[in-house]
This record gives C-alpha cells, sequence and structure tokens, in this order.
C-alpha cells in the first residue's frame, strides 16, 4: 500500500514551522532554497540536535541517505531516509540567519564569502531583513517553552558550501536543486521538528513539508 500521508503544509518564505513526528514516522521536506531544520527529542526537549556529534560520529562533513541526525547524547533522532539533492551538498557547517546577522554583514563586522564572487546581501539599512532563520525558528518551537538560545545550529538542507581543504576558508555557493528535490527523515525516537525557509537575502522561496507513514510500516 502507498505512504498514508497524516499532514502537509507549505511554509512561506523567511517563516517557521514546528510539528511532533512519532517514532516510525517520516518527514520530507521539499523546496529549491536553503530550509534551517532542528529536531528535539520531543519527550526532552533538552536533547536536541547536534552538528558536532553528527559529524564526529560519522566522521563526515556531508550527510545524506543512509546518514543520522544525532543529539548531543549520542543518540540518533532521525535517519534520512531518501535525498533527491544531486546538484550539492547539505551544510552541517553554517549556523542560522538572523536581523542581527544581516546588519553585521552589513557594516562589515561579519564575513560572508561566494564561491562566484558576488555577495547579494543588502548594505542600505531599508533594505536589510527585518528577521531570518533565528528569528523564524524561535517563534514556530514558542509554544514548546524552548528558549531562542535553546535552539541548536541546524542542518542547513539544500546549502551547499565549498570548504579550502588548507585553509579552512567556508565559501558559500549558489548551486541550489534546478528541480524541486526532497530530503525524506525517518524519526528514530518521537521528536519535535522544526524549520525555517531561509530568506536567503530576498532571493528564498516557499518549501512544502509532509509527514506520513511510510508503506513498509
Amino acid at each position: 500500500m502507498p505512504d498514508r500521508v497524516l499532514g502537509s503544509v507549505t511554509v512561506p518564505k523567511n517563516s517557521g514551522w514546528a510539528s511532533t513526528v512519532r517514532k516510525g514516522q517520516c518527514i520530507r521536506v521539499m523546496g529549491r532554497s536553503v530550509v534551517d531544520f532542528v529536531a528535539f527529542n520531543l519527550h526532552d526537549l533538552t536533547e536536541r540536535f547536534d552538528q558536532a556529534r553528527t559529524k564526529t560520529n560519522q566522521a563526515k562533513l556531508f550527510i545524506s541517505t543512509g546518514d543520522q541526525l544525532l543529539s548531543k547524547l549520542n543518540k540518533p533522532l532521525l535517519t534520512i531516509v531518501a535525498d533527491t539533492f544531486h546538484e550539492g551538498r547539505h551544510d552541517l557547517q553554517k549556523g542560522m540567519c538572523s536581523r542581527k546577522r544581516f546588519e553585521l554583514v552589513a557594516a562589515g563586522l561579519a564575513h560572508r564569502n561566494f564561491i562566484e564572487g558576488v555577495d547579494p546581501n543588502p548594505k542600505r539599512p531599508e533594505d536589510i531583513p527585518t528577521h531570518g532563520c533565528y528569528e523564524n525558528l524561535s517563534e514556530a518551537v514558542r509554544p514548546w517553552d524552548i528558549a531562542p538560545v535553546d535552539i541548536p545550529s541546524p542542518f542547513n538542507i539544500f546549502q551547499t558550501m565549498r570548504i579550502d581543504a588548507d585553509t579552512g576558508a567556508m565559501f558559500d555557493t549558489f548551486v541550489r536543486p534546478k528541480e524541486e528535490a526532497h530530503v525524506d527523515f525517518r524519526a528514530e525516537m518521537d521528536c519535535l521538528v522544526a524549520l525555517s525557509a531561509c530568506p536567503e537575502s530576498g532571493r528564498g522561496q516557499a518549501v512544502r513539508v509532509e509527514i506520513f507513514e511510510p508503506e513498509d510500516r
């Protein structure tokens, strides 16, 4: 029998969304622009996704099908069971954008370098976005009483970075899915998941999300 869709939603550009996903259920994230994605143990919200454990325990900087999102307690929260982003790689290095970061970049006090050599960030105060993924995720998890400072650095879906192997320099890129791509995660425990449809300095797009029961469950 086909997968049973339990819910679906379109998340507008530069906005956030959160929901519970029960063990064994799957969540599909679909789109063509960056999605900042985080997860928590639903029954202990202090246990949350950790970039460092996810990289170190799997000994890789880039994760895809078959890899897991791990908590700081070294427990698997979610497993990637499908990934159709073939043009690039998802990011596990950067944090999330915010109003403050936009301001710092515009003032030259924080850096953002593009491998293409073009920085699309606005420079005029009136053009700086009033909020970003930090604010979006903060608002999305507010009903669960999670403080903004307790939101972990995200798994940045559809964001391809280039990392210089010798210097460690990080470069953003404009590499995105040419057509709508999706990543499917299977919950390894009851989870709270949250995401932000990144504004990408005005270049972002809405994303679609589905929660479903897999056909083999």
